[in-house]
Protein backbone atom coordinates (compact mmCIF):
# COMPACT_ATOMS: atom_id res chain seq x y z
CA UNK A 1 0.00 0.00 0.00
CA UNK A 2 1.41 3.64 -0.79
CA UNK A 3 1.83 5.89 1.83
CA UNK A 4 0.56 8.85 0.23
CA UNK A 5 -3.04 8.58 1.94
CA UNK A 6 -1.29 8.84 4.99
CA UNK A 7 0.23 11.84 3.43
CA UNK A 8 -2.57 13.59 2.63
CA UNK A 9 -4.16 13.40 6.07
CA UNK A 10 -0.89 15.67 7.86
CA UNK A 11 -1.03 17.88 4.12
CA UNK A 12 -4.54 18.79 3.19
CA UNK A 13 -4.22 22.37 4.91
CA UNK A 14 -5.90 24.18 7.43
CA UNK A 15 -9.07 22.92 8.63
CA UNK A 16 -8.47 19.79 6.77
CA UNK A 17 -5.46 18.20 8.11
CA UNK A 18 -5.35 16.00 11.39
CA UNK A 19 -3.09 13.55 13.25
CA UNK A 20 -3.26 10.16 13.27
CA UNK A 21 -4.98 7.73 15.49
CA UNK A 22 -2.62 5.17 17.38
CA UNK A 23 -4.02 2.20 14.72
CA UNK A 24 -2.93 4.72 11.16
CA UNK A 25 0.57 5.44 12.68
CA UNK A 26 1.00 1.95 13.42
CA UNK A 27 0.13 1.60 9.52
CA UNK A 28 2.47 3.71 8.62
CA UNK A 29 5.37 2.99 10.35
CA UNK A 30 4.92 -0.60 9.04
CA UNK A 31 4.53 0.89 5.50
CA UNK A 32 7.45 3.09 6.22
CA UNK A 33 9.44 0.21 7.29
CA UNK A 34 8.43 -2.18 4.67
CA UNK A 35 10.65 -2.76 1.78
CA UNK A 36 10.40 -0.34 -1.09
CA UNK A 37 8.99 2.68 0.95
CA UNK A 38 8.35 5.59 -1.09
CA UNK A 39 11.44 7.83 0.20
CA UNK A 40 10.46 10.95 -0.77
CA UNK A 41 6.79 10.25 1.20
CA UNK A 42 8.70 8.87 4.40
CA UNK A 43 10.72 11.94 4.75
CA UNK A 44 7.54 13.96 4.11
CA UNK A 45 5.58 12.42 6.73
CA UNK A 46 8.46 12.73 9.38
CA UNK A 47 8.72 16.57 8.53
CA UNK A 48 4.62 17.19 8.63
CA UNK A 49 4.93 15.51 11.84
CA UNK A 50 7.66 17.60 13.31
CA UNK A 51 6.19 20.28 12.09
CA UNK A 52 2.46 19.96 13.35
CA UNK A 53 3.83 18.37 16.91
CA UNK A 54 3.40 14.60 17.37
CA UNK A 55 0.99 13.44 19.59
CA UNK A 56 1.14 10.76 22.25
CA UNK A 57 -0.99 8.75 19.90
CA UNK A 58 1.04 8.84 17.09
CA UNK A 59 4.34 7.82 19.20
CA UNK A 60 2.26 4.84 20.59
CA UNK A 61 1.11 3.86 17.66
CA UNK A 62 4.85 3.71 15.72
CA UNK A 63 5.90 1.95 18.79
CA UNK A 64 3.59 -0.62 18.51
CA UNK A 65 4.76 -1.69 15.02
CA UNK A 66 7.79 -1.35 15.81
CA UNK A 67 7.62 -3.66 18.26
CA UNK A 68 6.01 -6.13 16.18
CA UNK A 69 9.59 -6.29 13.77
CA UNK A 70 12.01 -6.80 16.69
CA UNK A 71 13.49 -9.96 17.42
CA UNK A 72 12.79 -11.52 21.01
CA UNK A 73 14.53 -10.03 23.65
CA UNK A 74 15.04 -11.52 26.89
CA UNK A 75 13.04 -9.50 29.24
CA UNK A 76 14.95 -7.45 31.68
CA UNK A 77 13.42 -5.72 34.78
CA UNK A 78 14.36 -2.26 33.71
CA UNK A 79 14.37 -0.53 30.06
CA UNK A 80 16.93 1.75 30.08
CA UNK A 81 17.22 3.38 26.47
CA UNK A 82 20.06 5.97 25.53
CA UNK A 83 19.72 8.02 22.71
CA UNK A 84 20.92 11.64 23.39
CA UNK A 85 23.25 12.94 21.25
CA UNK A 86 25.43 14.28 24.64
CA UNK A 87 26.70 17.81 23.38
CA UNK A 88 26.20 19.13 26.27
CA UNK A 89 26.21 16.51 28.96
CA UNK A 90 29.68 15.88 29.67
CA UNK A 91 31.20 12.21 30.47
CA UNK A 92 27.57 9.86 30.86
CA UNK A 93 27.67 8.96 34.78
CA UNK A 94 24.37 7.81 34.67
CA UNK A 95 26.32 4.23 33.15
CA UNK A 96 27.42 3.97 36.49
CA UNK A 97 23.93 4.53 38.09
CA UNK A 98 22.95 1.68 35.76
CA UNK A 99 25.42 -0.66 37.31
CA UNK A 100 24.08 -0.08 40.97
CA UNK A 101 20.96 -1.30 39.71
CA UNK A 102 21.60 -3.99 38.39
CA UNK A 103 23.83 -5.42 41.45
CA UNK A 104 21.00 -5.19 43.13
CA UNK A 105 19.32 -8.04 41.35
CA UNK A 106 17.24 -5.67 38.94
CA UNK A 107 18.19 -6.94 35.47
CA UNK A 108 18.91 -3.85 33.71
CA UNK A 109 18.91 -3.45 29.48
CA UNK A 110 20.42 -0.32 28.14
CA UNK A 111 19.52 -0.09 24.33
CA UNK A 112 20.94 2.96 22.47
CA UNK A 113 22.79 4.85 19.30
CA UNK A 114 25.22 7.34 18.65
CA UNK A 115 26.30 8.90 15.50
CA UNK A 116 29.74 8.50 14.40
CA UNK A 117 30.38 11.89 15.19
CA UNK A 118 29.42 11.59 18.52
CA UNK A 119 30.76 8.10 19.10
CA UNK A 120 34.23 9.65 18.45
CA UNK A 121 33.68 11.68 21.37
CA UNK A 122 35.64 11.35 24.58
CA UNK A 123 32.26 11.82 26.21
CA UNK A 124 29.75 9.52 23.98
CA UNK A 125 28.22 6.49 26.26
CA UNK A 126 29.78 3.31 23.65
CA UNK A 127 33.54 4.82 24.23
CA UNK A 128 32.61 4.71 28.23
CA UNK A 129 30.76 1.31 28.66
CA UNK A 130 33.96 -0.29 28.70
CA UNK A 131 35.09 2.02 31.30
CA UNK A 132 31.93 1.87 32.99
CA UNK A 133 31.82 -2.18 33.48
CA UNK A 134 29.22 -2.84 30.98
CA UNK A 135 29.32 -5.21 28.36
CA UNK A 136 28.23 -4.80 24.55
CA UNK A 137 25.92 -7.34 22.78
CA UNK A 138 26.74 -8.11 19.67
CA UNK A 139 23.57 -9.61 18.86
CA UNK A 140 20.15 -10.08 20.34
CA UNK A 141 21.16 -13.61 21.83
CA UNK A 142 24.04 -12.06 23.56
CA UNK A 143 22.08 -9.53 25.36
CA UNK A 144 20.07 -12.31 26.82
CA UNK A 145 23.53 -14.31 27.72
CA UNK A 146 25.32 -10.87 29.28
CA UNK A 147 21.54 -10.46 31.73
CA UNK A 148 22.18 -13.35 32.59
CA UNK A 149 25.33 -13.66 33.58
CA UNK A 150 26.06 -10.55 34.28
CA UNK A 151 22.59 -8.66 34.98
CA UNK A 152 23.02 -5.86 32.60
CA UNK A 153 23.92 -5.56 28.79
CA UNK A 154 24.10 -2.25 26.00
CA UNK A 155 22.26 -3.54 23.02
CA UNK A 156 23.20 -1.28 19.98
CA UNK A 157 20.30 -0.11 17.87
CA UNK A 158 21.65 -1.93 14.77
CA UNK A 159 21.81 -5.08 16.18
CA UNK A 160 17.93 -5.56 16.99
CA UNK A 161 16.11 -2.70 14.78
CA UNK A 162 17.75 -1.79 11.59
CA UNK A 163 14.74 -0.57 10.13
CA UNK A 164 14.23 2.27 12.72
CA UNK A 165 18.21 3.05 12.84
CA UNK A 166 17.98 3.93 8.98
CA UNK A 167 14.54 6.09 9.72
CA UNK A 168 16.93 7.86 12.28
CA UNK A 169 19.60 8.56 9.79
CA UNK A 170 17.21 10.53 7.57
CA UNK A 171 18.42 13.48 9.73
CA UNK A 172 21.75 14.15 7.69
CA UNK A 173 19.51 14.67 4.82
CA UNK A 174 16.07 16.08 6.26
CA UNK A 175 18.85 18.65 8.87
CA UNK A 176 16.73 17.73 11.91
CA UNK A 177 15.64 15.24 13.94
CA UNK A 178 11.89 13.46 13.49
CA UNK A 179 9.89 11.64 16.14
CA UNK A 180 11.93 8.69 15.47
CA UNK A 181 14.03 9.44 18.34
CA UNK A 182 11.26 10.07 20.59
CA UNK A 183 9.80 6.59 19.15
CA UNK A 184 13.03 4.99 20.36
CA UNK A 185 13.04 6.25 23.90
CA UNK A 186 9.62 4.93 24.44
CA UNK A 187 9.95 1.44 22.56
CA UNK A 188 11.19 -0.64 25.41
CA UNK A 189 12.40 -3.53 23.00
CA UNK A 190 12.15 -6.27 25.53
CA UNK A 191 8.98 -4.93 27.39
CA UNK A 192 10.54 -4.35 30.29
CA UNK A 193 8.26 -4.08 33.15
CA UNK A 194 9.40 -0.73 34.60
CA UNK A 195 11.52 1.96 31.98
CA UNK A 196 13.62 5.12 32.56
CA UNK A 197 13.68 8.04 29.89
CA UNK A 198 15.18 11.43 29.44
CA UNK A 199 14.47 13.95 27.36
CA UNK A 200 16.12 17.62 26.56
CA UNK A 201 13.17 19.90 25.86
CA UNK A 202 10.62 19.49 28.50
CA UNK A 203 7.27 19.13 27.03
CA UNK A 204 8.61 15.96 25.57
CA UNK A 205 8.35 14.22 29.73
CA UNK A 206 4.35 14.44 29.21
CA UNK A 207 4.28 13.66 25.64
CA UNK A 208 6.71 10.37 26.29
CA UNK A 209 4.56 9.51 30.06
CA UNK A 210 1.02 9.71 27.73
CA UNK A 211 2.47 7.19 24.95
CA UNK A 212 4.12 4.82 27.78
CA UNK A 213 0.31 4.59 29.42
CA UNK A 214 -1.07 4.03 25.66
CA UNK A 215 1.54 0.86 25.37
CA UNK A 216 0.55 -0.59 28.60
CA UNK A 217 4.02 0.67 30.22
CA UNK A 218 2.85 1.08 34.24
CA UNK A 219 6.02 1.70 35.68
CA UNK A 220 7.78 4.93 33.85
CA UNK A 221 9.84 7.56 34.89
CA UNK A 222 10.77 10.53 32.32
CA UNK A 223 12.78 13.11 33.21
CA UNK A 224 14.98 16.41 31.93
CA UNK A 225 18.28 14.69 32.11
CA UNK A 226 21.81 15.67 31.17
CA UNK A 227 22.03 16.18 27.31
CA UNK A 228 18.98 14.50 26.97
CA UNK A 229 19.97 11.29 29.14
CA UNK A 230 18.54 10.00 32.12
CA UNK A 231 20.50 10.99 34.26
CA UNK A 232 19.67 14.01 36.79
CA UNK A 233 22.03 16.98 37.97
CA UNK A 234 22.11 16.58 41.81
CA UNK A 235 22.65 20.46 42.23
CA UNK A 236 18.97 21.12 40.98
CA UNK A 237 15.30 20.54 41.60
CA UNK A 238 13.60 18.18 39.20
CA UNK A 239 10.01 17.74 37.43
CA UNK A 240 9.76 13.85 37.34
CA UNK A 241 6.93 12.48 34.57
CA UNK A 242 5.51 8.99 34.17
CA UNK A 243 3.48 6.32 35.53
CA UNK A 244 3.41 4.39 38.70
CA UNK A 245 1.32 1.16 38.99
CA UNK A 246 -0.53 2.73 35.84
CA UNK A 247 -1.43 6.20 37.58
CA UNK A 248 0.09 9.38 36.15
CA UNK A 249 3.25 10.80 37.87
CA UNK A 250 3.96 14.49 38.58
CA UNK A 251 6.29 15.43 41.06
CA UNK A 252 9.43 17.56 42.65
CA UNK A 253 12.56 15.84 43.66
CA UNK A 254 14.50 18.24 45.57
CA UNK A 255 18.10 18.84 44.60
CA UNK A 256 20.70 16.69 46.55
CA UNK A 257 23.01 18.98 46.63
CA UNK A 258 23.26 23.10 47.72
CA UNK A 259 26.41 23.75 44.95
CA UNK A 260 24.33 24.55 41.82
CA UNK A 261 26.20 24.29 38.17
CA UNK A 262 25.90 22.18 34.85
CA UNK A 263 26.73 18.58 34.95
CA UNK A 264 29.28 18.93 32.26
CA UNK A 265 32.18 19.72 34.59
CA UNK A 266 34.40 19.70 31.89
CA UNK A 267 35.84 16.14 32.71
CA UNK A 268 36.92 14.54 29.67
CA UNK A 269 38.34 11.24 30.21
CA UNK A 270 35.91 8.05 30.43
CA UNK A 271 38.35 6.31 32.40
CA UNK A 272 37.14 8.45 35.47
CA UNK A 273 34.26 6.19 35.83
CA UNK A 274 36.14 3.38 36.30
CA UNK A 275 38.66 5.73 39.17
CA UNK A 276 35.21 6.61 41.05
CA UNK A 277 33.78 3.31 40.69
CA UNK A 278 36.78 2.41 42.61
CA UNK A 279 37.48 4.98 44.79
CA UNK A 280 40.74 6.06 42.95
CA UNK A 281 39.23 9.22 42.40
CA UNK A 282 36.70 11.01 44.34
CA UNK A 283 34.32 14.04 43.59
CA UNK A 284 31.15 14.55 45.60
CA UNK A 285 29.33 16.14 42.18
CA UNK A 286 30.49 13.16 40.33
CA UNK A 287 29.10 10.43 43.49
CA UNK A 288 25.71 12.20 43.64
CA UNK A 289 25.05 12.23 39.88
CA UNK A 290 25.58 8.28 40.10
CA UNK A 291 23.75 7.98 43.58
CA UNK A 292 20.47 10.61 42.24
CA UNK A 293 20.14 8.91 39.02
CA UNK A 294 20.06 5.20 40.97
CA UNK A 295 17.74 6.54 43.25
CA UNK A 296 15.32 7.15 40.60
CA UNK A 297 15.56 4.68 39.04
CA UNK A 298 15.13 2.02 41.49
CA UNK A 299 11.74 4.57 42.69
CA UNK A 300 10.93 3.50 39.15
CA UNK A 301 11.24 -0.28 39.90
CA UNK A 302 9.29 -0.11 42.71
CA UNK A 303 12.00 -0.05 45.83
CA UNK A 304 10.19 1.08 49.46
CA UNK A 305 13.30 3.45 50.15
CA UNK A 306 15.63 3.82 47.39
CA UNK A 307 17.45 6.86 48.31
CA UNK A 308 18.92 4.62 51.29
CA UNK A 309 19.16 1.19 48.58
CA UNK A 310 21.50 3.25 46.49
CA UNK A 311 23.32 4.52 49.51
CA UNK A 312 24.02 1.12 50.49
CA UNK A 313 24.82 -0.33 46.94
CA UNK A 314 27.18 2.65 46.59
CA UNK A 315 28.87 1.68 49.81
CA UNK A 316 28.80 -2.41 49.28
CA UNK A 317 30.28 -1.99 45.52
CA UNK A 318 32.89 -3.92 44.29
CA UNK A 319 36.46 -2.09 45.00
CA UNK A 320 38.00 -3.07 41.47
CA UNK A 321 38.26 -0.94 38.33
CA UNK A 322 35.04 -0.97 36.40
Amino acid sequence: MSLAPYTRILARGPGRSRSYTQEEAAEVLRLMLAEGADPEAVGAILMLLRMKGETADEIAGFAEAAREALPQIPRPALDWPSYAAGRTRGLPFFLLAARLVAQAGHPVLLHGWNSEHHMAEAASVRSALPHAGIPVAGSVPEAGALLADHGIAYLPLEQFQPGLLALMQLRDKLGVRSCVNTVLRVLNPARAPASVQGVFHPPYRELQADAGRLLGQDNLTVIKGGGGEFERNPGKEIALFGLRDGAPLDRLAPARLAETGKLNRGWTDPALLARLWSGDWVDDFATEIVLGTAELALDTLGVSDPGAEAQRLWAARAQVPA
